[in-house]
Parts: C-alpha cells; sequence; structure tokens
C-alpha cells in the first residue's frame, strides 16, 4: 500500500512505538492522528514534528478502553483528514507482577490491562471499520507481544491480553476482508523507557539475559518495530491475519 496522501490513526503515539511509528508514517506523507490517554504535552509534540514532516497531524485524548472515545476519535481523524486508511492499534499497559505471585493480581489489575490491550484494539477496529473500508485498501496492524506467543512477559494478565490479541488478529481478519487487512507485529524486549520504568534495577541484566538467547544477539528498538509495523503496511498486499514476532528469534533460541 503506497501511504502518501492517505491518513492514520495511531494509539498510544505519545512515546515509545506509537510516536515512532507516527512519525515513520509521516515521513512517508501519510497524515497521522497521534492518539494519547495522559501525556497532552508528549502527544502535542509529536504532532508538531509530524507536520513539520509536511503532513496534517493532530492530538486527541482517548481511553481506548471506552468505546465512545474511540468513536470520537473516529470522527475527528475523518473530520481532519476527509478519510480514514490506517489504524495503528499500539496503545498497551501492563502491571509488572512476578507470575508466581498470584496474589498480587487483582480484579483491577485485570479490567485495566484486557480493558486497554484487548477491548481497546476491538473498540477502535469497529469505530473504524466503516472509514477503513470506504478508504478502498484499508489497514489495521495491532501491536502484540511474544508475551502473547510464548507466555513470558511482566505478568500473567499481560500475556493473556496478548494471547487474545493475537487470537483476535485472526478473527478481525476474517471479519473484514476483503476490503482491510489486520495483522499483528509481536515484539520482544525493547530497549526503552517503557520498560526501563516498569523494570527498574532489574532492566539491564534481563535485557543482557533476552540479548543472549536472541540467535540475533539483539533486542528491538521502538523504531524497528515501527519499521517493522509500517512495513506491514506498505508491503505485499496478500498478508492477513498473522502475527509478525520481531524478537532477534528469541522464540527459537
Amino acid at each position: 500500500m503506497e501511504v502518501e496522501g492517505k491518513a492514520a490513526i495511531v494509539t498510544g503515539a505519545s512515546r515509545g512505538v506509537g510516536q515512532a511509528t507516527a512519525l515513520r508514517l509521516a515521513k512517508l506523507g501519510c497524515s497521522v492522528l497521534v492518539n494519547y490517554s495522559a501525556s497532552a504535552d508528549a502527544a502535542q509534540k509529536v504532532a508538531a514534528e509530524a507536520e513539520a514532516l509536511g503532513v496534517k497531524a493532530i492530538p486527541f485524548r482517548a481511553n481506548v478502553s471506552n468505546n465512545e472515545d474511540c468513536v470520537a476519535m473516529v470522527a475527528e481523524a475523518t473530520k481532519a483528514f476527509g478519510r480514514l486508511d490506517i489504524l495503528v492499534n499500539n496503545a498497551g499497559t501492563t502491571r509488572f507482577i512476578a507470575h508466581h505471585d498470584l496474589d498480587a493480581v487483582e480484579d483491577e489489575t485485570w479490567d485495566e490491562i484486557m480493558g486497554v490491550n484487548l477491548k481497546g484494539p476491538f473498540n477502535c477496529t469497529r469505530a473504524a471499520r466503516k472509514a477503513l473500508v470506504e478508504s478502498g485498501s484499508g489497514e489495521v496492524v495491532m501491536t502484540s507481544s511474544v508475551a502473547g506467543l510464548a507466555g513470558t512477559g511482566s505478568s500473567i494478565p499481560y500475556c493473556a491480553s496478548k494471547a487474545a490479541l493475537n487470537n483476535m488478529t485472526v478473527t478481525l481478519a476474517r471479519v473484514m476482508a476483503p476490503d482491510v487487512r489486520v495483522n499483528a507485529i509481536a515484539p520482544g524486549f525493547i530497549d526503552g523507557e517503557w520498560l526501563a520504568e516498569g523494570l527498574g534495577e532489574a532492566y539491564e541484566p534481563i535485557r543482557k539475559s533476552y540479548m543472549s538467547k536472541a540467535p540475533l544477539g539483539r533486542v528491538a528498538t521502538p523504531d524497528i518495530v515501527a519499521h517493522a509495523i509500517v512495513s506491514l503496511i506498505t508491503g505485499p498486499d496478500l498478508t492477513t491475519g498473522h502475527v509478525i514476532p520481531v524478537e532477534g528469534g528469541a522464540l527459537i533460541g
């Protein structure tokens, strides 16, 4: 798909993978709505950087676990850009809870993680469906995780949410075909502030351990994951319903 002149929504785009994805799309001539839930200043900065690349860009606050917010976000994108061709469901959250500590997982943990990581992509995709179909070549990409493939990650609810997202990617690909392709990217360890904040002092030992187990000996960065997302969008248009790992081969290590 050629993205120049097209329009996209990128959720969770105020930092990390979402920020890198929004800017990669902008560099290719794609207008972008920069979604955020809390970091208004950061989202405004990303939108300004995108506009400096010669495209339209707007920040928009929405909690993706809230369906009304998602409907309003899609309406704002189509109003601002006159179309919607791409939806990147990148917004995500977690709690860092050791897997053996079952008692530390509370009901609100499940509700928050499943709400953002699973309901969020569903809400956004449902809200965007009409506009994506009307575009004639719609694209949906989920940011999943190897946690959903291997059952390893920040917490059991997080792993479960990503496994469910992988499954939903397949079912939505069937539902949205033939007008819209739906795929997912599954990063492994991402070298960046999100994991650094969550893991604290354990960050560097875990990063080194991951690198030692990955055949390619490297971990991902937000820009590498963004490159993978955009490559799915701009690459061959015969791929749908698939989850593509981006983890340096760690799954086979």
